[in-house]
């Protein structure tokens, strides 16, 4: 498998794909305004204990409070049975030093912890563990051991304190001694100038604050299949390749300068891709199609046939498009970047075969995504579960907002709907103050219809108020929006 990376730059936004194999796989984007902030490091203050839900928030000098959880407040490892209430652990004015783990997404606030930790490329340095781990995306037991016993030999060759524990991270796959006692050290500078502003600093205030996005890129998502990566700002291209000269040399040879003609996004179709990402609608190539609603609580994906129709018996056709829509799923949920919950309605299978492939796909597919998974396999009513950690916002979310004609519904009341509500509206305003007229004020669909189809009830309402009632289009309105002037 082969990929690229994509990174393109302006004043205002930073924006990245990764590419697998010529297709869009994950899109990251972020504003100058709107930075993400997982993995900042801040002292905070706390502003309000909860004890009911064993939670505190704390003003980190954001717009809104973030939250906290008892037990992200205790020690790593404590008992159930020993740990204690919040209000025992925090009190209101109390200065804390946080770690962001998910950003401020929707209404909801930064989630935090006290357990910091800070990352490499190699390794994440955790100041307060007590032992050494390694990443379990690395399944070989045989290279997970000789990882364990580099990092031991690593800590005997630094000249700076070594405490707390370092986990392994997936990129350090096959990389020697030399590679993970350099970035020990680095580390380890970093967290002692980490533990002076904790002192120094002022509350709330940001004392860590993790690398820009293109960095960062290069920092956590850079693999052996990563033939190249392309970065469209030559300023930024000599950062990207100082950074990599100190941090990953292996990978300096695999940046260049992209001086194209043609918008770097427009390379494998990328802005098509990330428009049809806030789409319901995912076309499969067989016929099918997926439809995607994300809600507050879960997102549900629905897979349907479509126009296919296969070629020997309808089992196989099902079973064809569930297969390739597990493969296009998995897909989607990194593109679009959706986490928590997910409840996947398949087509329903007889045959336990098939529906073990179509979870075995899934699942294999999965394997590629940097975010947590877990498939907790198929429920009663036949729905597959799932849920992928939750750090950042989606897709959708960065780039878009509530639609104001509907609230977010995504319908909007029919014309004829609006035409009854303003009938009643008319007989409260009549019982209330009995204007001489009645001047309605709508959208060019409503009073079409008020004027034709519901002329003849136009008509019995003033009747039966005995006042006369105009109409006036207002081309701005909306077609739930009207206002009944009394004059």
């Amino acid at each position: 498998m082969s990929g690229e990376v994509l990174i393109n730059l302006t004043p205002m936004e930073t924006r990245v794909a990764v590419v697998e194999n010529g297709v869009l796989q994950e899109a990251f984007i972020e504003r100058s305004r709107r930075r993400g902030i997982v993995g900042n490091i801040y002292k905070g203050r706390v502003v309000r204990v909860l004890p009911g839900m064993q939670a505190a928030f704390v003003d980190i000098g954001l717009d809104r409070a973030a939250f906290i959880h008892a037990h992200e407040v205790m020690p790593p490892g404590t008992p159930a049975e020993e740990q204690l209430s919040i209000g025992h652990l925090l009190h209101e004015g109390q200065a804390l030093v946080v770690q962001v783990t998910k950003d401020p997404i929707g209404s909801k606030g930064a989630r935090l912890t006290t357990h910091l930790s800070v990352p490499s490329r190699y390794l994440v340095y955790m100041p307060d563990a007590p032992h050494h781990g390694v990443s379990q995306r690395i399944e070989d037991e045989r290279e997970r051991e000789r990882l364990r016993a580099l990092i031991e030999e690593a800590q005997t060759q630094q000249t700076l304190e070594v405490t707390g524990g370092f986990i392994v991270r997936t990129a350090a796959e096959g990389v020697g001694v030399e590679e993970l006692a350099a970035d020990m050290h680095f580390l380890l500078r970093l967290w002692r100038k980490v533990s002076e502003r904790k002192v120094t600093a002022p509350a709330p205030s940001v004392i860590y604050d993790d690398l820009p996005l293109f960095m960062r890129i290069l920092r956590d998502v850079m693999r052996h299949e990563i033939e190249k990566v392309r970065i469209d700002s030559r300023e930024n291209y000599v950062k990207l390749i100082e950074f990599a000269e100190e941090f990953m040399p292996d990978a300096v040879e695999r940046i260049e300068h992209y001086a194209g003609e043609r918008p770097i996004f427009d390379l494998y179709s990328v802005e098509d891709e990330i428009h049809k990402a806030l789409g319901r609608k995912v076309q499969l190539k067989s016929g099918g199609y997926l439809v995607i609603d994300p809600t507050e609580a879960m997102t549900t994906i629905d897979v349907n046939t479509g126009g296919y129709v296969g070629h020997r018996n309808l089992e196989e056709t099902i079973f064809k498009t569930n297969l390739e829509a597990a493969t296009a799923i998995a897909r989607q949920l990194r593109l679009r970047n959706l986490g928590g919950i997910i409840i996947i309605d398949f087509i329903d299978m007889e045959d336990t075969e098939h529906q073990r492939q179509v979870l075995r796909m899934l699942e294999k597919s999965l394997e590629r995504d940097h975010a947590k998974t877990k498939c907790t396999g198929v429920t009663e009513l036949g729905l597959v579960q799932l849920t992928r950690k939750r750090t950042r916002e989606s897709l959708e979310q960065t780039l878009c907002e509530a639609c104001p004609t509907c609230a977010g519904r995504g319908t909007l009341k029919t014309p004829e709907t609006v035409c009854y509500e303003i009938f009643r509206e008319i007989l409260r305003e009549e019982r209330a103050y009995s204007a001489e007229t009645y001047m309605v004020l709508a959208a060019q669909a409503v009073v079409d219809r008020l004027l034709d189809e519901e002329s003849a009830a136009v008509a019995d309402l003033e009747e039966f108020i005995g006042k006369p009632i105009r109409f006036q289009v207002e081309t701005h309105y909306s077609q739930e929006q009207y206002d009944i002037v009394l004059m």
